[in-house]
Formats: structure tokens, C-alpha cells, sequence
């Protein structure tokens, strides 16, 4: 795939970008109504882009622009017109260009500097100082030369990143393209031409004879071979000697006719006779002569993909600009037209501003208890007794009433203030009579676990204190119970006979040389109070008599040891 390096805007585009550099207007309307409040209007805004506006003096300034570049190319009335009808719609497009540059942080101000800076240098100023004094001095503001530059250079950036970039094309389709319009690119016949001018007075015969005897030598010279760019450096006495006498390109139809007639019947390389003219005497060379028709292709390929390129730029750019208008917020006084617009566009809804209504409140009626049966504020009786029928509707109102005071009493009434360490006085509900209440939980029981819950006001007795050791000591406990109690579900069952008697063979010595089990130490059968040797020693000479043997509690049921006193049954 091949890109352009450089992009190339389209001839309508650059001039609107040039045109609608600051913001603009839409089309001007005569007698525009005056304002509710009595007032004059200072600025009429007729279109709003985005967070940008266009205004009618602004349009103004651009309509003027556009018609003074109109009368200079020479457009018609038709072509003039039709460009007003779609003034609006370039407005708009410079807006939505200039906002997706500020999208993308696009400021142009190097290009700004650059372009400023050649704009200095052909107008051979010292500085930019000095362009700012000169653009003061023909009554232009420069700020406003310096933006309508800044706004151009934006444009043609997002251009080229957002549709430019995406446009390539292959070397086939722009051989096509040539094929297709080859009628574009077909050239008249052409040459290159090259002079040596000797100039002659034609009033004097004499000095008209001479130049006539100077024009004819350097013939003869080029008849002997002489190089034509050396002899006209040499004797021509034209403006072009210093370059080789070099003319440039003449098509058909450019040059007089007395010269034409001679140089085009010529090929390249040829030169005519000394030929006449009010200047002195000519001689022509053909440097380069061209064949007209159909320009061979690699002749006109920049052309070519320039052409192709700007064919399909312009649908691009018109498509991008629709989908920046269905993505922006614009806003158009009725009565004007954007021939730009897009169906699919986002149109802003206007309406009447109505107040809300003010919400009514809901009439509480406030109480000092939550769950009070008593009616307040009701009227006292009447002092004749009342009939029976009108004592019964009584009777229906009054039980009415004290519905709604019961609804009403559930209702939050004025909050108590309630000090530290003491219980409330006045927001508690009141007891009913012969009414059993019903205990939730949130009250403890009494001792005797009856159905009568226990005042909370009452006082109770103290609670005992523990120490923080004796919660750990207990923690350990219950700790240790617990594991105790998980090793004993997760021990294994108690082995049976089978499985002992198993266990005991296999324990069992296995008598290879003899008896290799470890021999157990004999318990000592002695009862008696252990003495040592020394002490015997000393009893015997001391004559002590040696320590009785303490007796042995029989135990209950157990047959008595022989030799032991047997027990005197009571009488």
C-alpha cells in the first residue's frame, strides 16, 4: 500500500479554513424582534457548536471576505449565491474541526511561528516586531491575523490524522485512475526555447546593416559547431546571457506568430536564421520540443495520485464531519438552515419551566405516651342528658376517637430528656389494669420461674467478682474437657480376646538360645518399716527393742490375715 507523504487539502476546504478561521455567524435577518425587557440585544447568537458560538457580526466579517475572493476569481451571480446558501454549514464544519483539535491537544503554535516567520521574510522585515507594526498600519488586528492562521494549521492537522492518514490507494488503482481520465492529463505541443539577441536600430540603416554583419557571424559559428550557451554569454545581448540565453517553455498559441511559424516547424536541437524584431536581430535554438497529446504516465504520476488522493479526501472528509455532527451538541435559531445536517443529529428539547407543587405535610397529633388508651382534648359533655339514639352515636364517635388516639399514640410525641443513671419518667407506657404482658426475652425471669417478669427498675443483688486468673484457670478447663472429649470419640475400640491373646504371642521371647527376655525385678514382699544395718547394730547394744510392724487395716468383707487378732463381736 502506498500514502501520500504530504497531504494535499482540497481547494474548497483550504478556502473555507482560511474564511472561517474565527467563529462566524449565521445568514443576517432584518428586523429581528426586540427584547421582553425593554433593552437592546448587543450580540444575536443564531448557532451554538459544542461550547462555542457563532454570532451575526462575526458573519458578517466572513460574508465580506467571501464576496471580495469571489469578485477577484470572477465567479458568477449563481456560483456566489450558492456559495451563501452554504456558508452556515462551513461555519459549522471550522467549529467541529476546531474542537476535535482542542480533543486531541493540537495547538499549531510551532507551525504558527514558522508560517509567521516566512511570511517576515517575504516581505523582507527585520523581525516579527516589525510584521506586527505593518499589519497595524494597514488596520488589521494582529491578534486576529495571528488566530485566523492558528485556526488553519489546526484544521489541516486533524485532517490529516483523522481522514488523511486513512486514505492509500495501490500503483494499480492509480494506473487506472489514469486510464480512466487520461483526457485530464493530455498536453498541447510544446518547446523549449534558448536566444541570442543582437540589438539594432531600426531608424539607422547603418547600425541596422552591422548588427545585420554581428548576427550572421555567430550563424556562421554555429554552422562551424559552436556551442550555443557559450556564444550567447558571449555576445547576446539579452536579458538571459548569464544563463545561456534560456527562454523557458512556449505551448502552442504563446509566442508570435512570426516565431512560432519558424521554432515549431523545427526539431530539437535546430536553430532558426537571424530573424528581425523591434529589438535587433534573434536566433532561436529548440532545446526540447514536445508532441502534443496524452502525457505518458510516468510523466504525470505525482499528478496522477494527487488527483486520485483529492477524489477521495473530500467524500472522507464530508463523512467524518456528519459523524462529528451526530456526536456534537448543536444548536440553530429557527429560521436558518444547515445544509450539512445530519438526520441521526441529537436536537435539544426546549420547555416551559413549571414549579413543583408544594407537598403537603401530614398532621400528626402528638402525645406524651406511645401506647396511651386516653383521648385528649376532647369537648366535655353536654349538660342535658343525652337520648338514647344520641347517646349511641356518642358512643361510635367516642370509640372512634379513641381508635385514632391509639394510631396516634404509636407515633413518635415529644422525646424526653433522660439524665445518666436514671430511668425515664415520662415516656414510659402506662400499666393497664388486670392485663398480663407478655415477656419477649428482653426481661429476665423471677427465681421461681413464673410468668410475672421482673421489674427492671428494682434493684438486684450484686453480681460476684472473679479474678482474670480464674477465667483463664476456667478457659483451661473447658479447653481440656473439650479435647478430652474429641479423643475419647476419636479413639479406637477396645481390642477383644482374640486380638490380646495375638498381641501376647507375639510379644513372647522366641527362644532361639535360650530365654532373651529381659527378667522382671521381684517385687518386695517386706511390710515392715525399713531399717538400716547401723541401727540394728545400736539397738542391740542399746538393748532398744525393735520397731513393731504398724498394723494393716482389714478390709471390709476380706478374710483376717493368720495370726491377726480376730475382732470381739459386741454383746
Amino acid at each position: 500500500m502506498m500514502t501520500l507523504r504530504s497531504l494535499r487539502i482540497p481547494a474548497a476546504f483550504a478556502v473555507g479554513a482560511v474564511l472561517l478561521a474565527g467563529a462566524a455567524a449565521a445568514h443576517c435577518q432584518t428586523g429581528s424582534p426586540s427584547s421582553p425587557y425593554g433593552g437592546a440585544v448587543v450580540e444575536d447568537i443564531i448557532a451554538r457548536i459544542n461550547d462555542q458560538i457563532i454570532t451575526q457580526s462575526d458573519y458578517d466579517r466572513a460574508l465580506k471576505e467571501m464576496d471580495a475572493e469571489a469578485r477577484q476569481r470572477g465567479d458568477s451571480m449563481q456560483q456566489i449565491s450558492a456559495e451563501h446558501k452554504d456558508l452556515l454549514r462551513s461555519l459549522i464544519d471550522q467549529q467541529l474541526w476546531l474542537s476535535k483539535g482542542k480533543e486531541l491537544g493540537i495547538t499549531g503554535e510551532t507551525e504558527l511561528i514558522k508560517r509567521l516567520d516566512d511570511i517576515r521574510k517575504q516581505y523582507n522585515l527585520a523581525s516579527l516586531d516589525d510584521l506586527e507594526k505593518a499589519a497595524q498600519e494597514q488596520g488589521v488586528s494582529y491578534e486576529d491575523f495571528k488566530q485566523n492562521i492558528r485556526n488553519q494549521i489546526i484544521t489541516q492537522e486533524v485532517m490529516r490524522q483523522e481522514v488523511g492518514e486513512h486514505i492509500q490507494f495501490t500503483p494499480g488503482e492509480a494506473m487506472r485512475y489514469y486510464e480512466q481520465h487520461q483526457q485530464d492529463y493530455t498536453q498541447p505541443e510544446s518547446e523549449r526555447l534558448s536566444e541570442i539577441l543582437v540589438p539594432a536600430n531600426t531608424d539607422d540603416p547603418a547600425k541596422l546593416a552591422e548588427a545585420k554583419t554581428k548576427a550572421d557571424d555567430i550563424e556562421a559559428r554555429l554552422h562551424a559547431g559552436g556551442d550555443f550557451s557559450q556564444l550567447a554569454r558571449s555576445f547576446s545581448s539579452g536579458p538571459t546571457a548569464s544563463e545561456g540565453g534560456d527562454l523557458g517553455q512556449y505551448k502552442l498559441g504563446q509566442l508570435p506568430k512570426v516565431l512560432e511559424d519558424k521554432t515549431f516547424a523545427l526539431k530539437t536541437g535546430e536553430y532558426t536564421d537571424p530573424i528581425l524584431t523591434r529589438q535587433g536581430y534573434i536566433i532561436l535554438k529548440v532545446m526540447q520540443h514536445t508532441a502534443g497529446g496524452p502525457a505518458p504516465y510516468k510523466d504525470v504520476e505525482q499528478q496522477v495520485e494527487e488527483s486520485l488522493y483529492e477524489s477521495r479526501m473530500e467524500p472522507a472528509i464530508r463523512a467524518y464531519l456528519t459523524k462529528m455532527r451526530e456526536e456534537a451538541f448543536i444548536d440553530i435559531k429557527p429560521g436558518y438552515v444547515d445544509t450539512g445536517a445530519s438526520p441521526n443529529e441529537t436536537k435539544p428539547i426546549y420547555s416551559a419551566y413549571v414549579p413543583p407543587a408544594p407537598k403537603k405535610k401530614a398532621k400528626v397529633e402528638r402525645t406524651r405516651f406511645r401506647e396511651s388508651t386516653h383521648t385528649f382534648r376532647q369537648k366535655s359533655p353536654a349538660a342535658e342528658p343525652p337520648s338514647q339514639q344520641e347517646s349511641a352515636k356518642q358512643g361510635q364517635a367516642n370509640k372512634k376517637k379513641e381508635k385514632q388516639a391509639e394510631e396516634a399514640s404509636e407515633r413518635p410525641g415529644k422525646r424526653e430528656k433522660i439524665r445518666f443513671g436514671q430511668a425515664p419518667r415520662e415516656t414510659l407506657p402506662a400499666a393497664r389494669n388486670n392485663a398480663e404482658t407478655e415477656n419477649a426475652g428482653a426481661l429476665s425471669e423471677t427465681a421461681d420461674n413464673s410468668n410475672q417478669p421482673a421489674n427492671p427498675l428494682e434493684p438486684t443483688a450484686p453480681t460476684q467478682k472473679t479474678r482474670f486468673s480464674d477465667r483463664a484457670r476456667e478457659s483451661r478447663k473447658s479447653k481440656s474437657k473439650n479435647k478430652a472429649a474429641s479423643a475419647n470419640a476419636q479413639a479406637p475400640p477396645a481390642p477383644d480376646a482374640a486380638e490380646v491373646a495375638d498381641r501376647e504371642t507375639q510379644s513372647a521371647p522366641l527362644g532361639l538360645n535360650g530365654d532373651t527376655g529381659k527378667k522382671k525385678k521381684k517385687s518386695s514382699t517386706t511390710t515392715g518399716e525399713k531399717t538400716r544395718y547401723s541401727q540394728e547394730k545400736k539397738r542391740e547394744n542399746g538393748n532398744t527393742p525393735p520397731p513393731q510392724p504398724t498394723p494393716i487395716a482389714p478390709v471390709p468383707g476380706a478374710p483376717a490375715p493368720a495370726g491377726a487378732p480376730q475382732p470381739q463381736q459386741q454383746q
